[in-house]
C-alpha cells in the first residue's frame, strides 16, 4: 500500500497545506478523475487505483486528504465538508487542472456534491459510494443509517481534555471500528495492520486529538444536502454495496431521486459490495467508472 504524498499550500482558511497522491505527472490531453476518502482514512485508501493498469492510460487519478486526515492541515481551529470542497477546488487550480470528476466514499461522496455545487463549472461528474446527502436527521436512522449522533458524542467526550495531551495515541478498539466499517470485519490482516498503524500515526499527541475530535464535530454537525442537490447539473454515477455496514441501500435508492435536474443520475447496486468498493469490487469500480468517464468526458 505504499504511495507517496506531495503537499501544496492553498489560500482557503487563511493557507491550508493539502495533501494529495498523484501518482503520474498531469497529462492534459486525458481526463481527471479526483478521489476522495471516507472518515478517519487518507488519501492512501485508493492505492488500488494509482496502481491500476486499466486506469493508468485512461485518466489523471488525483487522491486528496479531506481536512482533518491524512496530510492535509490547517491552523484553524474548526472545519467544516464546505471548506474541504474549497480547498480541493483550489488543488485544481494550482495544479493546473481546468475540469475534472470526482469520486468519493462515505464522506467523500457528500464532499463530491460540494464540489459541484462551489464549481459547476469545474466538475464534470459526480460519483459517490457508499454516501448519505443528509443530515443526521430522524429519517436516515429510521432508515437505517448509522447513528452519527450517538456514536460521535461519546467520542468527542472522551476527546475533550483541559489539560495538555503530549501522550495520546488511539486504541486498536477504535481503529478495528473504522476498519470493520470500511472493509469488512473479515478484511485481510495487512489491511488491519496498515490501517491500525496508519490511523493511529494521523492523530497522535495534543494536536492529534483536537483534529480528530473536530473531524468528528463535522460529521455530526454537518449540514443536510437535500434542498441543494436540485442545483446538480452535472451526471451522476452513485455506487452502492448490498454489504454497506453504514447506510443501506434504501437509503441510497431515496436519495437518488433528488438529483432531479442533473443530465443523467443512476444508482448501481454492486453485490456484495462493502462500504468501501473500491476495496471489496475494484473492478467493478474502475470498469463503471471508465465507462462514466469516457461519456461524459466533453460535457
Amino acid at each position: 500500500m505504499s504511495s507517496t504524498t506531495k503537499i501544496i499550500r492553498v489560500p482557503h482558511l487563511g493557507g491550508t497545506d493539502v495533501g494529495y497522491q498523484m501518482p503520474r505527472p498531469y497529462d492534459k490531453s486525458k481526463p481527471t478523475l479526483i478521489l476522495i476518502h471516507g472518515f478517519a482514512m487518507s488519501s492512501k485508501a485508493y492505492a488500488m487505483h494509482y496502481k491500476s493498469q486499466f486506469l493508468e492510460d485512461k485518466m489523471n487519478l488525483l487522491g486528496i486528504d479531506v481536512i482533518g486526515h491524512g496530510a492535509t492541515k490547517t491552523k484553524n481551529n474548526t472545519f467544516t465538508y464546505w471548506d474541504t470542497a474549497i480547498i480541493n477546488i483550489q488543488l485544481m487550480d494550482a495544479l493546473g487542472i481546468t475540469k475534472a470528476f470526482v469520486l468519493g466514499t462515505s464522506q467523500g461522496g457528500w464532499i463530491t456534491v460540494r464540489m459541484s455545487l462551489i464549481g459547476p463549472d469545474r466538475i464534470q461528474g459526480i460519483i459517490p459510494i457508499g454516501a448519505l446527502m443528509d443530515y443526521e436527521s430522524d429519517a436516515s436512522h429510521n432508515i437505517g443509517c448509522w447513528d452519527g449522533i450517538t456514536g460521535s458524542n461519546a467520542l468527542i467526550d472522551a476527546w475533550t481534555s483541559m489539560v495538555p495531551t503530549p501522550e495520546f495515541v488511539l486504541d486498536d478498539q477504535f481503529c478495528d471500528f473504522c476498519i470493520d466499517i470500511d472493509f469488512g470485519k473479515d478484511c485481510d490482516d495487512e489491511t488491519r495492520t496498515f490501517w491500525r498503524r496508519a490511523i493511529k500515526d494521523s492523530y497522535r499527541g495534543g494536536e492529534g486529538r483536537r483534529t480528530l475530535r473536530m473531524a468528528v464535530i463535522s460529521m455530526r454537525d454537518r449540514d443536510g444536502l437535500h434542498g441543494r442537490l436540485e442545483y446538480v447539473r452535472c451526471p451522476v454515477l452513485w455506487l452502492h454495496g448490498t454489504m454497506d455496514a453504514l447506510i443501506p441501500v434504501a437509503s441510497a435508492k431515496k436519495e437518488i431521486k433528488l438529483f432531479t435536474k442533473s443530465v443523467d443520475a443512476r444508482l448501481l447496486i454492486i453485490e456484495g459490495g462493502q462500504h468501501v468498493l473500491s476495496y471489496s469490487h475494484q473492478q467493478d469500480v474502475e470498469q463503471n467508472v471508465n465507462e462514466f468517464v469516457r461519456k461524459y468526458h466533453k460535457y
